[in-house]
């Protein structure tokens, strides 16, 4: 171990994997990540007020569908991870406050679940807890092409009776951390052959630094169901590793790149343009009720959120509900003070110029 490199740099030749994904969990509910952020993009956009709405506060319906099923808001409590021992607790709340608000779910990374190294609560138990929702499982696309394949994404649906199967796009992260998957060549024909080997649908997410409109067509055209831009303007992982690491040169360059990526309100505009008829997952910043509206306004079909909800999740289910019933409220404000009646509506209400 070279000087300074700490225990970041021991992950994977000690088995740390579960210690590390604990440590992310522990930085992102602290305040101390330094670095530059990048901006969502939400900020700019401006709703048009309209002062006669013609529509009853609680009659308006944020009802949608997704994976085949009923969902009662267009929100997806979107993949937080940890150490298998927090994760499982985690987990069992998440669940059970998606199933009490007719939410959809996103797992965090199976990778130690499916090694066998701990299930952190993905197991069948996650779905009698969350029986009528939508339920995602979740891969890294490293694993592709590292000798994983339609075999291992069976499994991990499988262990957790999911509705579909996330692959994560974590290159920046990759890059950053010590003994990171470097091996990204192929990954885009590995998720291609995936789609085609397995009969449930494969979603594909970026972890915060977005998806590019252009990379949202190829991935659409190699079969994808749905895409989650998260975009930059929320956790930045460049930052979490810059957190981790003793050694001075890669704390360094992490911090360089801790504002990276394409902010999610263009993301999400981009992705629309260029996949007018896919499932888009906005997410990457989404800091309550009403940047939900602006995501869905952009484009989004539903709207990501996992950060924000993170130290609910670390309290108790009931917080994790109430966390995400203020969400849906101020959703429905937009909503309201928008004179939409639903979600189609919201799609099409106008937006204020930009000023100058």
């Amino acid at each position: 171990m070279t000087a300074g490199e700490g225990k970041a740099g021991m992950d994977e030749r000690t088995g740390g994997i579960a210690e590390r994904k604990a440590d992310h969990l522990d930085i992102v509910l602290s305040p101390r990540l330094a670095g530059p952020r990048a901006a969502s993009g939400f900020d700019a956009v401006r709703f048009e007020h309209v002062a006669l709405p013609e529509v009853d506060l609680d009659a308006i319906d944020l009802g949608t569908r997704f994976l085949g099923r009923s969902m009662r808001a267009p929100i997806l409590i979107s993949s937080m991870t940890g150490g298998p021992e927090r994760a499982g607790v985690i987990n069992e709340r998440l669940a059970e406050a998606a199933e009490h608000l007719g939410l959809a779910l996103a797992v965090g990374s199976q990778r130690i679940a499916l090694e066998g190294r701990g299930s952190g609560g993905l197991d069948g138990a996650l779905r009698r807890l969350a029986p009528g929702v939508p339920l995602l499982a979740n891969i890294g696309a490293a694993q592709l092409v590292a000798g994983w394949g339609a075999e291992e994404a069976r499994r991990a649906v499988g262990m957790i009776e999911a509705d579909a199967l996330i692959v994560h796009l974590n290159p920046l992260q990759e890059a950053l951390q010590p003994g990171g998957d470097r091996r990204w060549r192929g990954v885009l024909p590995a998720i291609a052959a995936l789609v085609e080997a397995v009969r449930f649908p494969v979603v594909v997410k970026e972890v915060g630094a977005g998806i590019s409109g252009t990379l949202a067509r190829r991935l659409v055209d190699a079969g994808v169901a749905a895409i989650d831009v998260a975009g930059a303007g929320g956790t930045s992982w460049a930052a979490i590793e810059a957190e981790r690491t003793g050694d001075p040169r890669a704390r360094a360059a992490a911090l360089l790149f801790s504002d990276w990526g394409i902010p999610t309100a263009q993301a999400i505009a981009d992705a629309r343009a260029a996949c007018p008829d896919a499932v888009v997952i906005g997410s990457g910043g989404v800091r309550n009720g009403l940047d939900a509206a602006r995501a869905i306004r952009l484009g989004a079909d539903l709207v990501g959120q996992a950060a924000a909800g993170l130290p609910a999740a670390d309290r108790s289910a009931e917080a994790v509900v109430a966390h995400f019933e203020q969400v849906i409220a101020e959703l429905r404000i937009a909503c309201f003070c928008t004179g939409s009646p639903d979600l189609a509506a919201l799609r099409c209400a106008r937006l204020l110029p930009p000023v100058g």
